[in-house]
């Protein structure tokens, strides 16, 4: 499923949580975890790939999720080392611990930031 110009996190969100449960075997914890990692991606895109509306698409083959976001920045993202009291910052730590596995796509123009989450069931 692939989700254009619309920068709404309710929207994408619950997209991807209609695609787990239709899909069936997600553990409520996992599809938690696909949410606030989603999140975090639109998030990103938006403050700093200066992207209003990043180009969201997911799939779910062999039951393994895969979601990518998508925008125009040719920045490459780093998960940086914060301390404690740091307001921002944490958020590619936080998808790095909430996934299975992560990374970034340079593309022609711009990057597409992904993740995958394995199905426990």
């Amino acid at each position: 499923m692939c989700i254009r110009n619309t920068p709404s996190l309710t929207l994408s969100r619950q997209a991807l949580r209609d695609a787990m449960t239709r899909n069936g075997g997600w553990d409520p914890e996992i599809v938690f975890h696909a949410e606030l990692a989603l999140m975090e991606l639109i998030v990103n895109a938006w403050r700093h790939g200066g992207t209003p509306a990043p180009v969201v698409w997911f799939s779910i083959l062999d039951r393994t999720l895969r979601v990518t976001v998508s925008d125009e920045s040719d920045a490459l993202p780093q998960p940086r080392t914060s301390s404690g009291l740091a307001e921002t910052g944490r958020g590619l730590q936080l998808v790095e611990g909430l996934t299975h596995r992560w990374g970034v796509d340079p593309q022609k123009r711009g990057k597409t930031t992904w993740y995958e989450l394995d199905s426990r069931a």
